[in-house]
């Protein structure tokens, strides 16, 4: 008689990766030992079918899906974009190759996390889809904790199942930070300051302050995967290839235009390009640390850090850590032993192409190699510490996170009144691969008129700010200067719910992360844990000043003010103000360039007083900390539903933020 396999489940969220991954270190640790606790080892992802729109996995598309609509609560946008869902996608395909080099595998499911750990328990136990002669036994779960009030409700119904089927459970400390939680020196999550400069001195310095990487799994080290799997539960099918992968997370998605009346088109006369054209996963992500160093601009980083153009402007690592394909402790080894002078050492790409060739290379003359610490190393631990310090403030506030009135709910900010989300109209809308329009479903398109139309099409009449939201709309990127702008545009200038924002960048953002994301936003619209709250306020005009002074950024994405002037350098002072806000342009400038009577033009939604020659520069511009970018999470008129989730700064604002202006994007 066969012996009934003892196996151990891995269910994975965020936490892609092979290397520096603590379970696998663990199983591989014990399954070297004498008596193995496990037979069998069984890694597994769902798409999670409450933040990831898994209709388009039906088996039969005339078929009803059984989970509602990955919808966001406010605004009722998707939860994740077609960005992210392909970055994403991305990730959970390269780990798969990464775990089936060293001899296992990645079993993929979609559903709710817990139903579908409840029918793979099931059918292990009933023996259904067994090849042995008795059935399989589960021993244990292992999962990575995480923080965020979905995620912390998914553990629990994770848990209650566990315990019907009589299975262990044991939650693992999220280790993709930089700093250990169990090094940091208040446990009591109430203990932690609100200034972001009391926090990073109780941890400095940060070049001390990381554990030790931890290897990847040798080829062979892991138990096998079970004689059997249980397939994905009806009505849904998993596809066995990447590319039938993509096709389904995109298939709902496909709507033309999101809802929106006049969306955003690739400007066809400007020659932009995406900033972030990575694809996902650990492969990639740990390539991309490897070209950073080589090319020198981390070295460069803290120089660069506020560009607006370009893919090495800053470091893009933003979408890489939010889904824990790299970690950042893996991040500062590799700086470390860049700047002890030592070679990298060989990285195990398991089945990918790149074009970066030198990721195993000769680092000797890369700039800085061997020079210990510079200004842009040290910046980027800086900013890795921010990502860690504004997780820290999510596990501190809950779902305060969600809430209108953010992290502070005092009078003060109940007082405020946020202007609703606008009214819809449910319109046929083929989607992009529909032939028949009488069959395509119905989606709720948004007034043209309204500003929050406006806003996200980029029709707001302010340049940095339409740029911005084009950018994002087609690429699922911009960057922090930039998302810094636009979320104090829609709080501050629109007085939106700044929710809207926050779920707006979780559908679009490739780089979506729920702490920094739903964090930056409420400081961003003067609810978190910003001194200054209400105060604070960006002036887009002349952030466009300092930061895009020759009108690049915003001719380059506002395809309509490319030709400006004839196309020619701009002069700091009225012509650059012409592209910065578009009402200001001569009349017969805007005939040259079609745009006499253009609403975004005539009628911009914020008029701002600024000239560049008046004394001390011009008008009040702000400063601060930027952000990134729903499920339901509280009563109608106070929390928005499910998680926006994107990649800014991280924290509240104090001296250091101050002066301080990148991210690890």
């Amino acid at each position: 008689m066969t012996t009934a396999p003892k196996i151990l489940i891995y269910l994975l969220r965020r936490d892609l990766r092979s290397t520096d991954n603590p379970i696998l270190q663990e199983v591989s640790r014990l399954h070297q030992q004498s008596q193995h606790p496990f037979t069998h080892f069984l890694p597994i992802y769902v798409f999670p079918a409450d933040q990831v729109e898994v209709s388009g996995f039906l088996r039969d598309s005339s078929e009803e899906c059984p989970y509602p609509e990955a919808r966001s609560y406010v605004g009722g946008f998707w939860r994740c974009g077609p960005f992210r869902a392909k970055f994403l996608a991305e990730s959970v395909w390269d780990l798969k190759k990464q775990l089936e080099d060293v001899g296992s595998g990645l079993a993929i499911k979609v559903g709710y996390l817990h139903d579908v750990l409840r029918d793979i328990l099931k059918r292990f136990k009933d023996g259904s889809d067994q090849k042995t002669e008795s059935a399989a036994e589960v021993s244990e779960i292992w999962m990575t904790g995480e923080e965020g009030t979905e995620e912390k409700q998914e553990e629990k119904e994770v848990r209650e199942v566990a315990e019907e089927s009589g299975v262990k459970l044991k939650l693992w400390q999220d280790e993709k930070y930089l700093v250990d939680d169990r090094d940091l020196p208040n446990q009591n999550p109430e203990d932690l300051s609100d200034v972001f400069t009391s926090f990073r001195k109780t941890v400095e310095p940060l070049r001390d302050a990381p554990r030790k990487r931890l290897a990847r799994p040798k080829r062979g080290s892991l138990p096998p995967l079970p004689p059997s799997i249980p397939s994905q539960a009806d009505p849904f099918i998993i596809p066995d290839s990447f590319d039938s992968l993509i096709a389904a997370l995109r298939k709902p998605l496909q709507d033309i235009g999101f809802g929106l009346p006049n969306p955003p088109e690739w400007p066809s006369n400007t020659g932009v390009q995406s900033a972030i054209p990575f694809p996902g996963g650990e492969s990639h992500g740990q390539l991309r640390v490897r070209h950073l160093l080589h090319s020198g601009a981390m070295t460069k980083y803290k120089d660069n850090r506020n560009g607006l153009l370009g893919t090495d402007f800053s470091t893009k690592l933003s979408a890489w850590l939010a889904l824990g394909c790299i970690t950042a402790r893996w991040i500062h080894w590799e700086m470390f032993d860049f700047e002890e002078g030592k070679d990298p050492e060989p990285l195990p790409l398991a089945d990918i192409q790149s074009d970066f060739d030198h990721s195993n290379g000769d680092m000797r003359h890369a700039p800085g190699f061997g020079k210990g610490q510079n200004k842009g190393t040290e910046g980027v631990r800086f900013e890795l510490l921010w990502r860690d310090y504004m997780r820290l403030c999510a596990r501190k506030f809950g779902s305060k996170l969600f809430s209108i009135r953010g992290f502070r709910g005092d009078d003060q900010y109940k007082a405020v009144e946020w202007k609703p989300p606008p009214k819809t109209n449910s319109v046929p809308a083929p989607s992009a691969d529909s032939e028949n329009h009488n069959n395509a479903r119905k989606v709720d398109l948004l007034p043209s008129s309204h500003p929050l139309t406006r806003f996200l099409e980029g029709r707001t009449g302010t340049g940095l700010i339409d740029a911005t939201s084009r950018e994002l709309f087609l690429t699922g990127y911009t960057s922090n200067r930039a998302r810094q702008n636009h979320a104090s545009f829609l709080a501050k200038h629109l007085r939106l719910d700044w929710r809207l924002g926050a779920e707006w960048y979780e559908c679009m953002l490739v780089d979506y992360d729920v702490s920094s994301n739903w964090g930056n936003w409420c400081y961003v619209a003067g609810v978190g844990n910003d001194p200054r709250g209400e105060a604070r306020k960006f002036n887009p005009v002349k952030q466009g000043v300092d930061y895009d002074p020759k009108g690049e950024f915003v001719k380059g994405w506002v395809g309509e003010l490319s030709g400006v002037y004839g196309g020619k350098e701009l002069q700091r002072g009225e012509e650059l103000m012409g592209v910065l806000q578009a009402w200001r342009l001569p009349m017969e400038e805007k005939k040259k360039l079609g745009l006499e009577g253009v609403e975004w033009v005539d009628q911009p939604l914020v008029k701002i007083d600024f000239a560049v020659d008046r004394k001390n520069g011009g008008g009040k511009g702000g400063r601060g900390r930027g952000g990134g970018g729903g499920g339901m999470r509280g009563g109608r008129n106070d929390r928005g539903r499910g998680r926006g989730r994107g990649n800014w700064r991280s924290g509240p604002m104090d001296k250091d933020r101050a002066t301080q202006a990148g991210t690890v994007q």
